[in-house]
């Protein structure tokens, strides 16, 4: 092969799939060191020049690497909303996260207090025209479920099912609200 070696050069072995950087030259020899950080002796006609990422190692080298990270910082991160879906409201309906202190409540005072959350949360839904909402009840013995069901039952605009399984497990009920009914 005749071209130009430097020291810095990326190359690759003819006869195997090794490339690496050119660390030393002396005579028809060659040093270089691998990709996964070994270092090797060659011929000068065991190797050519690797054209894909040709870096070679001189006083511009940390400019180069600088200006390199920058791009990739100014690259837009891909977001996880897909295009035209809008992600659904989140309402955690458990009672440790409604009130600080549950102490000398009844069963029937964290029922209430809860439905009268998710009621307040469903009105607000529909007041701001947000379409989808997922209540977060858990699974417990069913008894908040039944009364979410029956709570949404008596509005017309909305339709409510399980929510995503892979996200939520059982314990939670989404509800997509109909913008074209005007709220009452």
């Amino acid at each position: 092969m005749n071209f130009d070696l430097e020291i810095g050069q990326r190359v690759s072995l003819l006869d195997e799939a090794i490339s690496g950087l050119i660390t030393g030259l002396e005579g028809e020899r060659v040093y270089i060191q691998t990709d996964d950080e070994f270092e090797i002796v060659v011929f000068k006609n065991e190797i050519v020049p690797d054209k894909k990422l040709d870096i070679r190692f001189n006083s511009d080298f940390n400019a180069a690497l600088e200006q390199k990270n920058a791009a990739y910082k100014r690259k837009k991160k891909p977001t996880n909303k897909i295009k035209g879906i809008i992600p659904p409201m989140e309402v955690d309906l458990h009672i440790h996260q409604l009130t600080a202190n549950e102490r000398g409540m009844s069963a029937y005072d964290k029922l209430n207090l809860q439905l009268d959350v998710a009621r307040s949360k469903l009105e607000f839904a529909i007041s701001k025209r947000i379409q989808r909402i997922v209540f977060i009840h858990g699974v417990g013995e069913g008894v908040l479920r039944a009364e979410l069901e029956y709570l949404f039952s008596r509005y017309e605009q909305i339709k409510f099912y399980d929510a995503d399984f892979q996200k939520y497990g059982l314990g939670a009920t989404e509800v997509y609200i109909y913008q074209n009914v005007p709220p009452n």
